[in-house]
């Protein structure tokens, strides 16, 4: 009785409260270590063979495979592990196209493994391709499983892919020149639009992609045809100069991607579907990848055939070659250069619905490969379908491989300097035909 009395002493009726909240702390210090200890120690989400983006690649020590160790990816408001194998290999899925940053949870590695601060933070961009492997140099003199070899041929297969990409894309504005001396900047945005119609037609209205895709490309080329009906017709009966024909496509470019930003918004649209991971040796790619490819193939063979087999593409040739001389034959100019802007918008939504299915879209999708357009056209020769083939495949090839030396935010950059060193050698392009001047 006497130590009840005294425990409820006016001095001490505070005891009671601070022993309840001393116990309180206690529980939410218990609590949030233990959510913390298991955030640490949760298991990374094992590799999705649907995943449209991955980062990969092989932890090698002197020979050894690293086993164990926890890869980290962060950015884009994105985190995501990897756990190595017993081969030292990890693979992780990001949500969309990106770029990221790798590293490795040192306290993750084996004793007597060590990594510099340098060498922990290394750069993933996911823009450009949609697989990239990452190289960690663990200790002096380490060494990695990807060789110098495995990574040229990777990175060249996926040149291959992006070549032949670009090689439909800038077909579009290899025709338009040929058939009217015309430089469109606003082809970038044709492409934009394949990609968007597409990702509204098959995600936001749940269409089957076959059938977007054949609707995207039919309204596209229609819109080809009417923008060459309803601007440039009207502008060339007028005889405007090609210097200011080139600035009002420049404005209706800036026009329509600011069109796409409202209608569409800004956001990354992805309708990559089901994307299934697929390796031949040191290559990694996806099934969208492969049957991308096969489709620009047939497009060009088909492209090809148009020109050199049949009437018309031999009349577009020949406007081509001499619109004046053409005429005088009989060859009716301006409906040549309407099956030309249906063939190059048509051809170019092809190329738009390829990159959206590979590297996703957004309204800057046309606008951030134009300039690699008119480098594969004027690399390949100004007007000549074939050597538009050729650049673009160049292009593409110099723009992936040299992410093996250069940073790749200015691998974009190379294909331009390959241009201008191949033009003070040959001015008139790979395949172009010298031409006298006066």
């Amino acid at each position: 009785m006497s130590q009840l009395l005294k425990v409820a002493r006016p001095g001490n009726r505070f005891i009671p409260s601070l022993v309840l909240f001393a116990m309180l702390a206690v529980a939410f210090s218990a609590l949030f270590g233990a959510t913390s200890a298991q955030a640490a120690t949760a298991e990374c989400k094992p590799h999705d063979v649907s995943a449209a983006f991955m980062v990969e690649g092989t932890l090698i020590d002197n020979d050894k495979p690293v086993v164990g160790a926890k890869i980290l990816i962060t950015g884009e408001g994105f985190n995501a592990c990897g756990i190595t194998d017993d081969s030292g290999y990890f693979i992780i899925d990001a949500p969309k196209a990106g770029k990221y940053v790798a590293s490795i949870d040192t306290t993750t590695l084996p004793a007597g493994v060590k990594i510099s601060t340098e060498g922990n933070q290394q750069a993933v961009d996911l823009i450009s391709t949609n697989d990239q492997s990452v190289l960690f140099p663990l200790g002096a003199g380490a060494s990695t499983a990807t060789s110098f070899l495995d990574q040229l041929t990777g990175y060249a297969f996926q040149g291959l892919n992006f070549g032949l990409m670009l090689a439909i894309c800038s077909l579009g504005v290899s025709l338009i020149f040929g058939t009217t001396g015309f430089s469109n900047f606003a082809h970038g945005e044709t492409v934009t639009l394949g990609a968007l119609l597409t990702w509204f037609l098959s995600v936001a209205l749940h269409w089957p992609i076959l059938i977007a895709a054949a609707v995207t490309i039919v309204l596209v080329a229609g819109y080809g045809i009417g923008q060459n009906k309803y601007i440039w017709r009207p502008l060339r009966k007028r005889r405007l100069g090609l210097n200011q024909t080139m600035i009002v496509s420049i404005g209706f470019a800036m026009a329509l991607r600011y069109l796409f930003l409202i209608l569409f918004n800004g956001d990354t649209k992805d309708l990559s579907g089901n994307t299934q991971q697929i390796t031949f040796g040191a290559i990694h790619t996806t099934n969208i990848a492969l049957i991308s490819m096969v489709i620009c193939v047939i497009t060009l063979a088909a492209i090809a055939f148009f020109l050199t087999r049949t009437r018309i593409g031999k009349a577009t040739r020949a406007v081509s070659d001499n619109a004046a001389l053409a005429s005088a034959t009989g060859i009716d100019i301006e409906s040549i250069i309407s099956i030309v802007w249906l063939i190059a918008a048509g051809t170019t939504a092809v190329a738009g619905i390829l990159f959206g299915l590979q590297y996703q879209a957004n309204y800057l999708t046309g606008a951030n490969i134009l300039l690699l357009m008119f480098a594969a056209t004027t690399l390949g020769g100004l007007g000549t379908a074939m050597g538009t083939t050729v650049g673009a495949l160049v292009i593409g090839m110099v723009v992936q491989v040299s992410a093996i030396w250069i940073p790749t935010d200015l691998t974009f950059a190379t294909a331009l300097v390959i241009l201008i060193l191949t033009l003070l050698v040959r001015p008139q392009g790979i395949l172009g035909k010298k031409q006298r001047l006066g």
